[in-house]
């Protein structure tokens, strides 16, 4: 297979996110729906966090029965940092948007408040939890392109085709994921915010596959995964402290196992391959 083939399939895997993304645009959800899509994105998200951990301890573990001092230095070093980057980076840059919005919603002087209202209002807090969504999606997609492109790059192709599909059908369950807090709240994005959004959660892969068939790095794999799964935990934090205000217990129970659920279906494929 032709090395803009491999990259055309990753580009498919990666824009599969779309299946997802059209449920954002549901009208009027009903309390239990929103309760009920925001629970099952947590599931899937944990899941991701898991198994974007799993991946990226994977070479430092196998340098510690190594006893390969220096990989496990470099490797557990770049994860501390990813994990830090992604977590708390996204709470201090979270607070700064907290911040700018309260300022710019605090008019002061003569015709302030008219100017105020004419004023185009600022992300909403639902649109940013989605925008972060995607971000920490499209960091893990990267690291997934990379695998496929590395794989195809070391002339494993079958296992890069099996990468392609398993992380495919992965990318369309994290679209529904991404417009979960959206539908959660209420608000219809347009067709350009999920053009937008498909285009950060999805569009990483496409170039993780490209980048990835003429760069094999582990240290660079581990680095986007750190970032990611950090991004990914913050968003689960987030969306636990929604579903907790709901107030329906029993219904996000079984909604976040089945997120889990979804998240080790869509899996197996990817494990099949030994990825």
């Amino acid at each position: 297979m032709s090395s803009a083939n491999i990259t055309l399939l990753g580009a498919i895997a990666g824009f599969t996110i779309y299946l997802g993304l059209p449920i954002g645009r549901l009208r009027t959800p009903t309390p239990r729906l929103k309760a009920g899509l925001n629970a099952v994105a947590i599931g899937i998200l944990v899941f991701l966090v898991w198994d974007v951990l799993t991946h990226a301890w994977e070479p430092v573990d196998e340098a510690l029965s190594k006893h390969d001092w220096g990989t496990v230095a470099s490797g557990g070093g770049t994860l501390a940092a990813g994990l830090t980057i992604g977590l708390a980076g996204l709470v201090h840059y979270d607070s700064w948007i907290s911040r700018r919005r309260n300022s710019a919603e605090r008019p002061s002087g003569p015709g302030a408040a008219a100017t105020a209202e004419l004023a185009p209002k600022t992300r909403s807090q639902a649109g940013s939890l989605a925008l972060m969504i995607a971000t920490g999606i499209g960091l893990h997609n990267f690291a997934e392109g990379l695998a496929i492109g590395n794989s195809a790059a070391q002339g494993e192709l079958s296992l890069a085709v099996l990468l392609i599909i398993g992380f495919g059908l992965h990318n369309a369950t994290e679209g529904f994921g991404i417009v979960a807090p959206l539908a959660a709240e209420g608000e219809r994005p347009s067709w350009i915010t999920l053009l937008w959004l498909g285009l950060i959660g999805g569009g990483p892969t496409f170039l993780g596959t490209l980048v990835g068939q003429h760069l094999v790095n582990d240290t660079l794999s581990i680095a986007f995964l750190g970032l990611a799964a950090g991004s990914i935990l913050y968003v689960v934090i987030e969306l636990l402290a929604v579903a907790r205000r709901t107030g329906l217990k029993t219904l996000t129970t079984w909604c976040i196992l089945l997120g889990l659920l979804l998240g080790f279906v869509t899996d197996a494929v990817v494990t099949a391959a030994g990825a």
